[in-house]
């Protein structure tokens, strides 16, 4: 098992930047890579980000240009950073684990999922 805090979300204005964290714990060795999902109210939960944990390749969504993602291995931490954000990036921002290759795109790809953290970008 693996558990995932996520931190940093917040109210911010447009335009402003915020870093989102995700804590990793337990079974962490197990872990092949990590992403970011947002879901605003009503809408599905779509793929931001994800890095693999050993070799730190990146996977983006074409829409977050301004996003990035990285990872400390020695605090089993990946983040998210964030910039120019706008009012149509406000969600819950949630990160998950998974053991396998691939699919990154896809949330069923995930195992392990952490609760989430509240992103608002104010006009």
């Amino acid at each position: 098992q693996v558990q995932l805090v996520e931190s940093g979300g917040g109210l911010v204005q447009a335009g402003g930047s915020l870093r989102l964290s995700c804590a990793a714990s337990g079974r962490t060795s197990s872990t092949y890579a990590m992403g970011w999902f947002r879901q605003a109210p009503g809408k599905e939960r779509r793929f931001v980000a994800a890095i693999t944990w050993t070799g730190g390749t990146t996977y983006y969504a074409d829409s977050v240009s301004r996003f990035t993602i990285s990872r400390d291995n020695a605090k089993n931490t990946a983040y998210l950073q964030m910039n120019s954000l706008t009012p149509e990036d406000t969600a819950v921002y949630l990160c998950a684990a998974t053991e396998y290759y691939g699919g990154f795109y896809n949330p069923d790809k995930y195992a392990y999922w952490g609760q989430g953290t509240q992103v608002t970008v104010s006009s």
